[in-house]
């Protein structure tokens, strides 16, 4: 497929088919997340990939409000969660040519660690398209609710992390689903075109405004 096709088919798919993936596919589609860029290529990232069955059933639970919406998502046979590691890009910015050595962390213009994270979840998502797949990118939050306090979500994904083994020093920043469209999956709504912003809004050119 041609590269600005993938750009242009590229959406969020919530409804997949129940049909599984062929495995070097997977291996693929996580091979792409490896050649995303990274500040000081400190690769500051780790992914948490589930495809058997046991494991997804370990997993839906932690995303309450995407399957009571759209319990199809359901029959995604690959889930992905990437996850950022500050410590890395700290410790990488701290060698000899890069001589931040005391690792201070206020030294960042912004973020890297979930910047490049994200980079590597994009790179997903498009292999996903090249491959004729959909791809849903999705938070890990607990039930929604009214006055849910800030405090259940950490405490959700701690008990995230506490299933699935994650080191308290690597961050999850949501998670992928990637299968095979449903066959009766709904066309996109109109409003997504209406609300797409105009480069005018958003692009400026030499002036903010211009």
């Amino acid at each position: 497929m041609e590269f600005s096709e993938v750009i242009r088919r590229r959406r969020m798919v919530r409804e997949f088919a129940d049909r599984p993936l062929e495995p070097e596919l997977v291996e693929r589609i996580l091979a792409s997340a490896l050649r995303a860029p990274s500040a000081g290529f400190a690769q500051g990232w780790g992914f948490l990939v589930l495809t058997e069955p046991e494991d997804l059933a370990r997993f839906w639970p932690f995303v309450p409000n995407q399957t009571r919406h759209t319990p199809r998502m359901q029959n995604a046979p690959l889930v992905v969660v990437p996850m950022a590691h500050k410590a890395s890009y700290l410790a990488r910015y701290a060698e000899p040519d890069k001589s931040w050595q005391d690792r201070a962390e206020a030294k960042w213009p912004a973020p890297y660690w979930y910047v490049d994270t994200g980079m590597a979840t994009l790179m997903m998502l498009l292999s996903a398209v090249d491959e004729g797949l959909g791809a849903f990118l999705f938070w890990l939050m607990p039930q929604a609710r009214e006055g849910r306090p800030d405090s259940e979500i950490p405490a959700h994904i701690e008990r995230f992390r506490t299933e699935f083994g994650v080191p308290e020093e690597y961050q999850p920043v949501g998670a992928i689903a990637i299968g095979y469209r449903a066959e009766d999956l709904p066309p996109q709504k109109a409003t997504v075109a209406d609300r797409r912003r105009r480069p005018e809004d958003v692009i400026h050119r030499g002036q903010w405004g211009r």
